[in-house]
């Protein structure tokens, strides 16, 4: 074997291989996802999942660490879930915040008179405070589209963004 990752499966969590889809189960939910690359093996053992490959070409190799990087993730995801805190700033506007449906009105941002939007997705559990913003969930990679989205809601276009440094930015992943 060129490469080999070994990733344990914590207590609580059940991994499982359906085809090229693995399947994890825990106390917080379920999550998949399609494993399939060439010359890449996942398998299930006992109480760890291994992730190996036998070619020595640079991009599978690295494949084989984000793969494993991936099941650690969901392992994670399923039995202890993740959490991103947001900061709203502001010098002179105060920014007013209201969730409808899965969007994230974003209001009086610079003292616009339109509103800004960023969507959020329904597996993202998101509580507005008054300047900040927790969003959580068990899948990193949804959780971390969803700050992004509002992250990006906020960028400050045609203005000094040394002066103008107001908007929502991700203070703390975990």
């Amino acid at each position: 074997m060129a490469a080999t990752r070994t990733v344990a499966i914590p207590e609580g969590a059940s991994v499982e291989m359906d085809g090229s889809v693995l399947k994890v189960k825990g106390s917080k939910g379920q999550l998949e996802r399609n494993m399939r690359f060439p010359q890449i093996k996942v398998e299930v053992l006992e109480n760890e999942v291994e992730v190996s490959t036998s070619s020595d070409r640079k991009r599978t190799m690295a494949m084989v660490g984000t793969f494993a990087a991936h099941v650690n993730n969901m392992c994670i995801g399923v039995t202890e879930g993740f959490e991103y805190r947001l900061k709203v700033v502001y010098s002179h506007f105060p920014i007013q915040l209201k969730m409808s449906g899965n969007k994230l009105e974003i209001v009086n941002f610079l003292g616009e008179k339109k509103s800004r939007y960023a969507t959020i997705d329904e597996r993202v559990k998101a509580n507005i405070g008054n300047d900040e913003i927790v969003l959580t969930g068990i899948d990193k990679e949804v959780l971390g589209n969803s700050s992004a989205n509002i992250e990006h809601a906020t960028k400050i276009r045609k203005r000094d963004p040394r002066i103008f440094q107001d908007g929502i930015y991700i203070v703390q992943k975990g």
